[in-house]
């Protein structure tokens, strides 16, 4: 599974802004046909995306696109445009039932069977924006295996279930909460909410901290000074390493001297805080930051 702390949008007509990220390091650049591009722009997106996955170097980034939604017209003509370029995945936004995948996935096998790409290749990250889609998600999340991650937009579920947005979300708590849950539950990565206050430093790395203690695996970006904080806030601290290889070590020895939990800094350690100290070194040398 790919590293996803950040998601970066951006929008698809902007053949500067797609340069700009290509220099930001962020895990994730998804070159954006829906929401960021208006409707007399989006043929000329199509082509804009198409040659900047064919022709730059996006580096270690994942190079994703959000095509339109299904239903809206545009999703057929977004992904026919795109698909011949190669992108790693496809996201697919305001999902509500499995059905959507599905054509998706049936499209891409086509493609990777038109073009002699292996089966597979090319992933499906879905988003989770409406009341019905938070019902679904037990069939969403089994979709198609090519389904990599969960993307849970809270803007437009606010407006769908007619929610007043708040600075500390609360309003978002449950559906926040299902989107991890169904996620971890069929192996997949939960991404969270925007944060639209972009100059908002503070409040940003708050949220991402909240997300990353939730279990989200990463959170979406919509400017590139949000990418810095975000990827430090779904990254385990050196303290937290430090913290985790201390809490092994100890492990290690109780067990030998035929102990099953123990304590250490006056807190009780057994097999699944061990598990946890393990998932945060995995995470430290998968980004990077430990051997």
């Amino acid at each position: 599974m790919r590293i996803r702390r950040a998601l970066l949008y951006v929008p698809g007509d902007s053949p500067r802004k797609i340069a700009k990220a290509l220099t930001l390091d962020c895990d994730c650049i998804c070159l954006d046909l829906e929401d960021a591009v208006a409707t007399s722009q989006k043929a000329a997106a199509r082509v804009g995306v198409a040659k900047a996955l064919a022709e730059l170097d996006f580096g270690r980034s994942e190079r994703l696109v959000r095509i339109s939604a299904v239903g809206s017209g545009f999703a057929q003509d977004d992904l026919a445009q795109v698909i011949a370029a190669r992108p790693h995945g496809i996201v697919l936004p305001k999902i509500e039932d499995a059905s959507q995948i599905q054509w998706l996935d049936k499209q891409i096998s086509e493609a990777e069977g038109r073009y002699a790409w292996p089966a597979g290749e090319i992933n499906i990250i879905a988003m989770v924006e409406t009341a019905r889609a938070v019902l679904s998600l037990p069939a969403i999340c089994r979709a198609s295996a090519r389904l990599q991650a969960i993307i849970f937009g809270a803007e437009d579920l606010a407006q769908d279930i007619g929610a007043t947005r708040t600075g500390d979300a609360w309003e978002m708590l449950y559906a926040r909460s299902a989107v991890v849950l169904h996620a971890a539950a069929f192996g997949l990565q939960a991404i969270d909410m925007v944060y639209v206050a972009y100059h908002d430093g503070d409040g940003l790395r708050l949220e991402a901290e909240q997300g990353a203690q939730l279990g989200f695996a990463g959170k979406q970006a919509i400017h590139p000074s949000q990418i810095g904080p975000i990827q430090t806030a779904f990254s385990p601290s050196p303290e937290a390493i430090a913290r985790a290889r201390r809490l092994i070590q100890s492990f290690a020895e109780w067990q030998a001297s035929g102990v099953g939990a123990f304590e250490l800094d006056g807190e009780m350690v057994d097999a699944p805080v061990m598990r946890a100290a393990e998932q945060v070194i995995d995470k430290a040398r998968a980004y990077g930051l430990a051997t």
